[in-house]
């Protein structure tokens, strides 16, 4: 597959995606097009797990901590600002500060993989067990009352940059949140195919080889931990945005696990894959729920086990290895000369070499 062509794919694939996200709300039904909100929401932080994890190898376990703080960054600061503006901006900045934080102290700490995962789902835990204990009055930052386990109700949602008066409907909400997926997505391959990206993998390959080459692998795992936990807020925001609501659920153990299912069943080293994985996941769990036959955690479980037995590489790269099986590479245009030479030129060739 040459790169012209590869260009050209990707460029189709992207003018499709911006069609299809325009004409989303004209073709289907109000639900299911509040439906598919909420998923390209979440596809948002699919993508920020996808990226630390499948190109920078950090396996975080508590990636709902950054997505839960954008999300009450988000709520608090747009009941006090009655302006969605600045709220998305503190939606981003807060969790990526705490992620440099927390970040600083893992990776210049020098502590192993293994207890990353540890502190982070730990974080999640504190997190969830902080705001759910603040039920009382007194909890409350200005305007915003905290409501412990109750939650935040009647969040503002996105309204117009600088006009609140201008709140956006529900298809303009799809348009932002499915054009923020898109954009995420092109901006990640964008970055992993610039020589920062290059390092990123380079340090996820080889720490030591990176660092001989002069670069510090604690530096650019801490700048790829601070970017994910920005991406992971700004899905927080999208996602209190779909709901007007925000309750300490939002840091359960329960959805960083779906995460990880998420991108084992589209493809860990992909961005496409955790977005599909993400999208099929979450129609199952919401068609099981609406039917109320099955328990969701268990058909998540077999899925899970189903996948890493028979299709441990997921989804995405799978159909991309079957897709490269059917249709073979175009030859390089030297060989291709070569397969036209006459057989007496050929033969001269021959005759020539020996």
């Amino acid at each position: 597959m040459t790169i012209r062509f590869r260009l050209v794919a990707q460029a189709v694939a992207v003018l499709i995606a911006i069609i299809a996200i325009v004409l989303i709300p004209s073709v289907i039904e109000l639900f299911a097009m509040m439906q598919l909100t909420l998923f390209a929401a979440m596809a948002v932080l699919a993508l920020s797990l996808a990226f630390i994890w499948g190109f920078g190898g950090i396996l975080s376990f508590g990636q709902t901590a950054f997505f839960g703080l954008g999300g009450y960054a988000y709520a608090i600061s747009a009941i006090n600002f009655q302006d969605s503006t600045p709220s998305i901006l503190l939606a981003i900045i807060i969790p990526s500060l705490f992620a440099a934080i927390l970040g600083y102290f893992i990776f210049f700490g020098r502590i192993s993989d293994v207890y990353l995962g540890v502190i982070t789902l730990t974080v999640t835990l504190i997190l969830f067990n902080c705001v759910n204990s603040t039920s009382g009055d007194e909890y409350r930052i200005g305007k915003a009352l905290l409501g412990g386990f109750n939650g935040i109700p009647a969040v503002p949602t996105f309204n117009v940059p600088f006009y609140p008066d201008q709140i956006l409907s529900p298809e303009q909400s799809w348009w932002v949140t499915g054009g923020t997926l898109l954009g995420t997505f092109l901006l990640l391959r964008l970055l992993l195919s610039l020589p920062a990206g290059r390092v990123i993998v380079a340090v996820r390959e080889n720490e030591v080889r990176a660092s001989l080459l002069g670069y510090d692998p604690r530096k650019v795992k801490l700048l790829t931990f601070v970017l994910s936990g920005a991406i992971a807020g700004l899905a927080g925001a999208l996602y209190v945005n779909w709901g007007a609501f925000v309750g300490p659920t939002i840091f359960s153990l329960s959805l960083s696990a779906e995460i990880i299912i998420w991108i084992t069943v589209g493809g860990l080293g992909t961005l496409l894959g955790p977005i599909v994985g993400c999208v099929l996941i979450e129609y199952i769990v919401a068609y099981i729920g609406s039917q109320q036959a099955l328990n969701s955690n268990l058909v998540l479980g077999a899925v899970l086990v189903v996948f890493v037995l028979l299709l441990p590489k997921g989804l995405v790269p799978t159909a991309r290895d079957l897709l490269m099986r059917l249709v073979p590479a175009p030859k390089p245009k030297a060989q291709l000369a070569d397969e036209q030479l006459t057989p007496s030129v050929a033969a001269s060739h021959m005759a020539g070499a020996e």
